[in-house]
């Protein structure tokens, strides 16, 4: 196995490591892990451990600002409406 719980593929570890990789590709990686976590997880939580694995030594880096995005959407989710939302009442 090359990751670990928090990171299965190893996939936020990496692209650490990829010199000068931007922010488009630290997102699309980010997406990446996002749907490959159990849908019974909390993700907050494992974005949380990923940011304290590695923000200290890579503060300035995309994928640091890619996850403290994502810790911060994840904290508020926004509900966007639904079916029900729309129906009208039946007269």
């Amino acid at each position: 196995m090359k990751g670990d719980a928090i990171d299965p593929k190893g996939l936020i570890a990496d692209a650490y490591q990829i010199e000068g990789i931007g922010a488009e590709e630290c997102r699309t990686i980010f997406l990446d892990w996002a749907l490959s976590v159990p849908v019974d997880v909390d993700t907050t939580t494992l974005i949380g451990t990923l940011m304290a694995r590695h923000e200290a030594d890579a503060p300035d880096h995309p994928m640091t600002a890619v996850l403290r995005d994502g810790l911060t959407k994840t904290a508020a989710p926004k509900r966007r409406g639904g079916f029900m939302r729309h129906r009208q009442p039946q007269s």
